[in-house]
């Protein structure tokens, strides 16, 4: 039995498509109705069939949902929660995919204080937005961290959980304030410094006559594709967790002052230590099905 007949998705750019083919795949009876704050999207989205229909407003997509889905910025959460409460039908589950969730969850509350609110964050993504940029196999293999809020009914969560491995993900649940804090360190903080490195170098490029660009390496270039990432969701997520982001950010400057030293005074062995106990770390991800073991990242050489 599917956990929903009639899904709403508010929020059609690459994770809200990648949810709309996904259910087209996994779940081809459910009926699919998506709305986006942008007319262009629409009509792109219109365009490639991502849903049965695609409204003009938030409210006209949610009248006869049972499960609306949030994939707009963390930032407009509450904006997207507000124009879709009167039409909200009472026994609704909504939930969301932002990748920070405290403060999303009390913006949700707040703004629905008498629906069923289940809140979510798929881990999965590209640096690609935009509605032609998803894809049905994101979530495979991938997990969806669920951060339902004390006296949550667990019926409710068993069947937003049911949606998410329908399409292939991993679930796991916790709360909200633990969840901000593992995505600081595991996605925010390396988003963080890959923005940083990208924009060192752009301010080093009149020095270094273009050589940083033309002549870059492997991992310069895995760092400007995280760097590629869509700039009003990372602005959102890092106002909306900076105390995680910034306890982490505390914590990481420590481990460069640490760094630094042994550079400076020739330590090899704790280099070696480190960059040991690092790539045991790489190792586990690709063991744990989070990343593939084939070279170079497995890039195309043709």
């Amino acid at each position: 039995m599917l956990p929903f007949a009639r899904v709403s998705i508010i929020g059609l750019g690459l994770i809200g498509s990648s949810v709309a083919r996904a259910v087209r795949q996994h779940m081809p009876t459910v009926r699919l109705t998506g709305h986006d704050a942008d007319p262009q999207v629409r009509s792109v989205a219109d365009r490639l069939q991502l849903c049965d229909d695609i409204a003009d407003t938030a409210g006209a997509a949610v009248t006869d949902a049972d499960l609306v889905l949030l994939c707009v910025p963390v930032g407009a959460m509450a904006a997207a929660a507000l124009d879709i409460a009167a039409d909200l039908p009472p026994d609704a589950i909504v939930s969301d995919v932002g990748s920070s969730k405290a403060g999303v969850a009390a913006a949700l509350r707040t703004a629905l204080p008498n629906a069923q609110i289940v809140p979510a964050h798929p881990v999965a993504g590209t640096e690609n937005s935009g509605p032609e940029a998803g894809f049905a196999s994101l979530f495979h293999g991938r997990w969806c961290i669920l951060t339902p809020v004390e006296g949550t009914d667990p019926a409710v969560v068993a069947r937003v959980e049911a949606f998410w491995q329908a399409l292939g993900a991993n679930v796991e649940t916790m709360t909200p304030e633990h969840h901000d804090l593992v995505l600081a360190v595991t996605s925010h903080l390396p988003h963080l410094i890959a923005y940083t490195i990208v924009g060192t170098a752009s301010d080093l490029e009149q020095v270094t006559r273009s050589e940083v660009i033309k002549y870059s390496a492997g991992g310069f270039r895995d760092f400007t594709r995280i760097a590629a990432s869509d700039p009003t969701m990372w602005r959102d997520v890092f106002l909306a967790n900076k105390d995680a982001v910034l306890e982490m950010l505390q914590r990481f400057s420590e481990d460069l002052t640490a760094l630094q030293r042994a550079i400076r005074w020739g330590d090899g062995d704790a280099l070696f230590d480190l960059f040991t106990r690092t790539r045991a770390i790489r190792r586990s991800i690709v063991e744990q099905g989070q990343d593939e073991a084939r070279p170079d990242f497995g890039r195309s050489h043709e």
